[in-house]
C-alpha cells in the first residue's frame, strides 16, 4: 500500500496541515494574488499546486472558471519565467538540475524529440504530472522556439485547469466531502504519480 512507502504518512499530514492553511487564503482580500503567486512559482520550481486551486474552487463553486484562469495565466507566465531561467543556467548549473530529474542520455534524447515533435511534447507535458519544471527548463536548454512554448503551455494547462474548474463546479459539495475522506489517499496517490514519472524519466 502506498502508506508503506517511507515518509508517506509524513508527507500527507504535513501536506493537510499545509492544505488547511492555505485555505485560510480563499477569503484574504489578495486570495487572487496568492493563487497566481503559488502556481507562478509551480512551474519554476516543484511545488503541487492543483489541490490550491481544487481548495479554491470548492471554497467558491461559481467561480471555479475565473480560479482556473488565472491559474493558467500564472502557470504560463511561470513557464516562461522557467524557460528564460534555462537558457541563463544551462551554462552553469543546468547539467545538475536536469540530472534530479533526468539521466544525460535520457535527456539528449528528450531535446531530439522536443525538436522533432515539440508541440505534442509540450501539450502532453502540461497536462500530466510530469512535474511542469522540468518541461520549462528544457524548453530553455533545448532553445526551443518560444512562440510555439507559450501557445501550446497555454491549451494544456488550461485543459487541465478548466477540467478540475468544470468539474468543481458542477459537483463543488460532493467533491468536497470526497476530499475530506478520502484526502490522505489523495495526495499520496498524486505523490506516487509524480514519483512514478521521474523515476521513468530517469
Amino acid at each position: 500500500m502506498l502508506y508503506n512507502i517511507p515518509g508517506a504518512q509524513w508527507a500527507s499530514v504535513t501536506i493537510r496541515k499545509i492544505y488547511d492553511w492555505m485555505g485560510q487564503f480563499v477569503h484574504s482580500p489578495f486570495s487572487d494574488i496568492i493563487l497566481a503567486g503559488f502556481f507562478f512559482i509551480e512551474a519554476i520550481f516543484f511545488f503541487p499546486a492543483d489541490p490550491l486551486l481544487i481548495l479554491f474552487c470548492v471554497e467558491r463553486p461559481r467561480k471555479s472558471f475565473y480560479y482556473a484562469t488565472i491559474a493558467t495565466l500564472a502557470s504560463v507566465a511561470g513557464g516562461v519565467a522557467a524557460y528564460y531561467i534555462g537558457m541563463a543556467v544551462w551554462a552553469t548549473i543546468g547539467h545538475t538540475l536536469i540530472n534530479i530529474f533526468a539521466s544525460p542520455e535520457t535527456f539528449d534524447y528528450l531535446c531530439e524529440q522536443y525538436r522533432l515533435y515539440q508541440n505534442w511534447a509540450v501539450l502532453i507535458a502540461g497536462f500530466t504530472p510530469i512535474p511542469f519544471k522540468a518541461v520549462t527548463l528544457t524548453a530553455g536548454f533545448c532553445r526551443l522556439p518560444l512562440l510555439p512554448f507559450i501557445i501550446c503551455s497555454f491549451i494544456a494547462r488550461g485543459a487541465r485547469f478548466y477540467l478540475v474548474g468544470a468539474v468543481v463546479h458542477q459537483w463543488g459539495k460532493q467533491i468536497r466531502n470526497f476530499i475530506d475522506q478520502n484526502f490522505n489517499t489523495l495526495v499520496l496517490t498524486f505523490l506516487f504519480l509524480v514519483i512514478l514519472t521521474v523515476l521513468i524519466l530517469k
